[in-house]
């Protein structure tokens, strides 16, 4: 399957088994906020995008967006989960110097939905590596205190309070880091496939927090969990579970005991420390809103989320499989995201060749791409045209060498391949006189390299048609070429 099937691994020292459970906080992507109706985007000035119900001003009441449930729901469904016809939003009371109302709107006992599932890849015995998720709730971003703006003071921006989330909670069914950077990529891929996320991990749109504990074996009971906040990178994932596991060794074996805490990880130490005392449910005093009425959803509404779901990444692993009898790491590399395997499928279509297909957008294409600077939708080679290009190669008209002249004319000037191939003389000669020309040139340049070939050297072939090729500047027949080298030794 996916190269992540090799991360379904459990990390343990021999003494400790390492277990794990994440919660992926997902921005949907909305235009405007979940209770009001202020702006969601991105890098504005602070504090531009807020109203009196993003600050909690007495008196501003709530309103939720149609638009959050519709994303939220959709998400739901995406990762497998039963969405509940019936959920309600709780008051989460704590302080925060970015949280101007004291509470946080979110959903605590009746959430959105419960019981979903990921697959993260294949285990050693070939069966899928499958980590559940407990629930999907949705709730509203705290603001962000800003420690860099000014001197010796610390400033609050309060543009995300109010940006409409979802908590996408796993069961503790990780075993290793790898696994967790797994599950977080597998979660990103899914979310933006789904379309309710531009899961923009730089920008905050992608959050991870991960529960640590550790236990003698997989009968014991659970150990005391640490919680590491807000890591947004699959590297901070799988470093920081590492750093945390072997903190928790240390402890234990030591004679001391774990506590229940907040730990931050500090990418530039490398290091994780603790921030406060973990706080449990009870802590938060959670009670119903009541400025909102309970969420309900038709089962009706409901199937027409599940509907409006694009084909996702796992149902595209399967297609790709037997559609175009692609391997499981071409799959992976393809379907990355959704416009990558989308160009892939027009140029499949287009050329006829499905796997030659992919080696030229895997290889040829993505480099290009890199190198320029710019996005595959804006890259000047058309599907249909690196379709038809890759036909002649197939047929053999141009060589693999010429093709990718080829390319890079399409990509300097445009044009179709067999017009550019025609007029830069590239089409593949397989006449024996025009080939035997060339040899003999190559053999008068290289008398001593020709003399040690003839004379039985035969790892010099390979040189010498290289030489060729080089001369005919990718249009002789390699094939034809090699046959014809090869009666030269007799």
């Amino acid at each position: 399957m996916s190269t992540a099937a090799n991360t379904a691994t459990s990390t343990t020292n021999g003494t400790w088994e390492l277990v794990i459970g994440l919660e992926v906080h997902c921005q949907l992507r909305t235009r405007s906020k979940i209770f009001c109706g202020c702006a969601t985007s991105f890098g504005e000035a602070p504090n531009t995008n807020t109203c009196p119900v993003c600050l909690g001003l007495p008196g501003a009441l709530p309103v939720l967006n149609a638009e959050a449930v519709e994303l939220a729901t959709r998400a739901s469904l995406a990762l497998g989960c039963t969405v509940h016809e019936a959920s309600v939003f709780a008051r989460k009371n704590y302080f925060y110097p970015d949280l101007p109302k004291g509470y946080q709107i979110s959903q605590f006992d009746r959430p959105l939905a419960t019981d979903g599932s990921l697959v993260i890849g294949t285990q050693a015995d070939g069966t899928p590596r499958v980590i559940r998720v407990h629930r999907v709730h949705m709730e509203e971003d705290a603001g962000k205190s800003v420690h860099d703006r000014f001197r010796d003071v610390s400033a609050i921006d309060l543009n995300r309070a109010g940006t409409p989330l979802v908590e996408i909670v796993s069961e503790p069914d990780i075993r290793s880091g790898a696994e967790a950077g797994a599950y977080a990529r597998r979660m990103k891929q899914i979310l933006e496939y789904a379309g309710v996320s531009d899961a923009n991990m730089e920008e905050g749109s992608l959050r991870v927090d991960v529960n640590i504990s550790i236990r003698p074996s997989s009968t014991s009971p659970f150990g005391t969990k640490t919680e590491i906040k807000n890591l947004n990178s699959f590297s901070a994932i799988e470093r920081a579970v590492e750093i945390e596991f072997a903190r928790q060794c240390r402890v234990l074996e030591s004679g001391g005991v774990i506590e229940q805490q907040t730990m931050l990880y500090d990418d530039k130490r490398n290091e994780v420390r603790p921030a406060r005392s973990k706080e449990g449910s009870h802590d938060y005093r959670y009670f119903p809103e009541p400025d909102l009425p309970p969420l309900r959803l038709s089962a009706a509404y409901i199937e027409t989320q599940r509907a409006a779901l694009p084909e996702l990444p796992e149902a595209k692993r399967r297609r790709f499989a037997t559609e175009y009898g692609l391997g499981d790491v071409e799959i992976e590399q393809l379907i990355v995201d959704q416009t990558l395997a989308a160009h892939y499928e027009l140029v499949a279509r287009a050329s006829g060749d499905a796997r030659r297909a992919a080696n030229w957008m895997l290889g040829t294409v993505l480099a290009a791409v890199n190198a320029s600077g710019r996005s595959l939708g804006e890259h000047p080679v058309s599907a249909e045209r690196l379709g038809a290009l890759i036909k002649l190669e197939a047929a053999g008209e141009v060589s693999n060498t010429a093709a990718r002249q080829v390319f890079g004319l399409m990509e300097e000037e445009g044009g179709e391949p067999l017009e550019l191939a025609k007029r830069e003389g590239l089409l593949q000669v397989r006449d024996d006189s025009a080939l035997v020309g060339w040899i003999d040139e190559v053999f008068a340049e290289n008398p001593a390299e020709a003399a040690r070939f003839v004379g039985g050297e035969k790892k010099l072939q390979g040189v010498l048609v290289g030489l060729v090729m080089k001369k005919s500047r990718g249009s002789a027949d390699p094939k034809k070429v090699n046959q014809l080298l090869g009666a030269r030794v007799g």
